[in-house]
């Protein structure tokens, strides 16, 4: 399944240029849409329950972690450093095993959360590509 989103493209959209991603995905509130989304996937699809095993029971502080990181990765706000200090992707991750099913499993639990929200179709498709990328260097960097 990564395959076809591991492979980002120049385009004439913008998006990855100053905070126009940022914007597509709705600012604050829509990255916390997609977040809810996501991890709502994550708790109810029987494709993500490796890797919603690896999570706490609670997932709140998950999601803000996630929302306030994709906000800044985006483009936008850098909200999650205030918050929570610097952070490393990878690093974060490092300790658990990621291999392809786990990284697939992430992928997939986006891309249905997108399914459901008004972004553009180019959006979606440069999203996905763009996560591919970190999802990728998680796996890389996993313990094994």
């Amino acid at each position: 399944m990564v395959a076809r989103f591991m492979k980002i493209e120049l385009e004439n959209h913008g998006f990855g240029n100053g905070d126009a991603s940022f914007q597509a995905a709705g600012g604050v509130e829509g990255v916390a849409n997609l977040v809810a989304r996501f991890y709502s996937v994550m708790d109810t699809s029987p494709e993500a329950a490796h890797i919603r095993s690896m999570h706490p029971a609670d997932l709140v502080e998950a999601a803000d972690k996630l929302a306030l990181f994709l906000c800044g990765w985006l483009g936008g706000p850098q909200l999650f450093g205030p918050k929570y200090g610097s952070i490393s992707i990878p690093g974060v991750h490092r300790h658990l095993v990621i291999h392809e099913e786990e990284r697939d499993a992430w992928l997939f639990c986006m891309n249905r959360a997108l399914e459901g929200i008004a972004y553009t179709d180019e959006f979606k498709a440069y999203l996905m590509r763009a996560l591919a990328v970190p999802a990728e260097r998680v796996r890389v960097t996993a313990r094994d």
